[in-house]
């Protein structure tokens, strides 16, 4: 009976040695590491040499590289919320900036699905949106904000953190750290080591003195936004493991006009890096995400099974296989940020095709930029209304910015830059029907009544939009509008 009890008491043993290792191997740590309103366009990775980003770079050459990955809004808090529930802004209640998700019994955050896998789950930095008690409610085991936009040291405070937290981390559960910072969001700084000649500016843009300054400014955010990259990645082979996850995307795309607050790729499409040595191969994929496939990914990979209502779903057999598709379309949508961007739009994007429903196209798109027009956010856009107004083809542009038709529609393959808009195109009203049927049953399905709560400006009112000393006549903006979208 002795021996027997032994023998009993040793294969339990076995079996908890042998059930920990799984549990190691089979739940890798993981970094996500997140950057602050930059679009896919602006760095060299995705082929702008103008915008030298060598340590992403480098960690890419092991890594798998998604060319299409959109983020569910262009605006920090909605898309954020998406990000960290799995769930569109109208499913998840962060549908404006500066609202929050209303988390549930139904609905959980990627936090709590991964402490529910054993993990142990940080952020340092800006990851969730918000401050305080805004923060708790995603029940981080520890999350720390640092002194944000109007501080030069931003990223060396929270590698400060970092290093700390994995110099003295205690705990034997595999790890989840989320680190975020705010470049390149404005307000830029005017230290730069980029020339204002050198830089490039996408085809909408109105070429001045201002602009390329405030380019380089830009620049020069991604760029100490790629050197921490290589110095968070050593960290992470350091305390984390060399065969441990990174991933590197941004919330949505860049504060430039026709970028953020807008549905066009500007402002939705981001970089998406995926690092998993020894586990996925390296290379490109042409397979189309969604941010709001990150959670239900990340729980994937740790052994889990995530909630068949989210609106995301893994893409981990495109990690396994890169030619393999994920999405036919990606939606996103737009709201409006207080009181300084009222504009909801919504949208479906195909691999060849992008429909916009501008919801309320008496609106006049507006937002801080043009607003405020701060140095270093969006000082420049003081010479673009001078230039304007001797300038027929600027105020062109102009007014393509403040006005929109109900329906845009681009051929998104042949015209990356959205400059033509095909939707009165005769030979393509048949694509322009499915469009708009599919985007409607999607908003119906989301239960998507677009919510406002500030009062808009409207383009019949220019003087609520237009910057003192001119006198733009709503009969002239109608022509201008009429001119630009021929």
């Amino acid at each position: 009976m002795f021996n027997h009890l032994n023998i009993i008491k040793i294969l339990i043993i076995k079996a908890y040695l042998l059930s920990a290792i799984a549990f190691a191997v089979d739940k890798p740590n993981m970094l996500l590491y997140l950057s602050d309103d930059h679009s896919q366009t602006d760095m060299s990775l995705y082929g702008n040499p103008n915008i030298p980003t060598p340590n992403l770079e480098k960690i890419a050459e092991d890594a798998l590289v998604f060319n299409h990955a959109y983020a569910a809004s262009p605006a920090c808090a909605p898309s954020r919320a998406a990000l960290l529930t799995g769930l569109m802004p109208a499913r998840n209640g962060a549908e404006e900036n500066h609202t929050y998700p209303q988390l549930s019994e139904h609905i959980k955050s990627l936090v709590s699905s991964m402490q529910a896998q054993g993990y142990e789950v940080v952020a340092f930095g800006k990851v969730a949106h918000g401050k305080g008690n805004r923060l708790k409610i995603y029940g981080f085991d520890t999350i720390e904000t640092v002194p944000g936009f109007y501080h030069p040291d931003n990223i060396q405070q929270i590698e400060k953190k970092v290093t700390h937290y994995l110099k003295n981390r205690q705990s034997d559960k595999p790890l989840c750290l989320m680190v975020g910072v705010t470049n390149p969001h404005v307000p830029w700084l005017r230290e730069t080591s980029f020339a204002q000649k050198d830089v490039e500016l996408p085809p909408k843009f109105l070429d001045t003195p201002a602009t390329r300054q405030h380019r380089a400014m830009y620049y020069q955010q991604i760029k100490e936004l790629d050197d921490f990259s290589g110095r968070l990645m050593d960290l992470k082979n350091q305390y984390m493991g060399q065969d441990s996850i990174f991933v590197h995307t941004s919330d949505h795309g860049s504060q430039w006009p026709f970028g953020k607050w807008t549905l066009y790729d500007y402002g939705t499409r981001v970089p998406l890096i995926f690092s998993w040595p020894g586990n996925i191969k390296s290379g490109t994929t042409d397979a189309m995400v969604s941010l709001v496939d990150l959670m239900p990914t990340l729980i994937d990979i740790a052994g889990g099974a995530a909630d068949q209502s989210l609106d995301g779903y893994s893409f981990k057999t495109v990690l396994i296989d890169p030619k393999k598709p994920h999405r036919e379309a990606i939606f996103t949508t737009t709201t409006g940020d207080t009181n300084k961007n009222i504009y909801p739009s919504r949208s479906i994007r195909t691999s060849e095709w992008k429909l916009i429903h501008n919801i309320h196209p008496e609106f006049a798109f507006t937002n801080h930029s043009d607003l405020l027009r701060r140095f270093g956010a969006g000082a420049y856009w003081n010479e673009w209304w001078n230039l304007a107004k001797s300038h027929p083809d600027a105020m062109a542009t102009i007014i393509d910015y403040y006005s929109n038709p109900e329906f845009e529609l681009y051929q998104m393959k042949k015209d990356k830059w959205e400059l033509t808009n095909m939707i009165n195109a005769p030979q393509y009203q048949n694509i322009a029907t499915n469009l708009k049927s599919r985007l409607q049953n999607w908003m119906e399905a989301q239960h998507d009544t677009v919510k406002m709560k500030y009062k808009p400006k409207l383009l019949s009112e220019p003087k609520s939009w237009q910057p003192e000393g001119v006198q733009l006549s709503v009969e002239q903006l109608n022509h201008l509008k009429t001119q630009t979208m021929h």
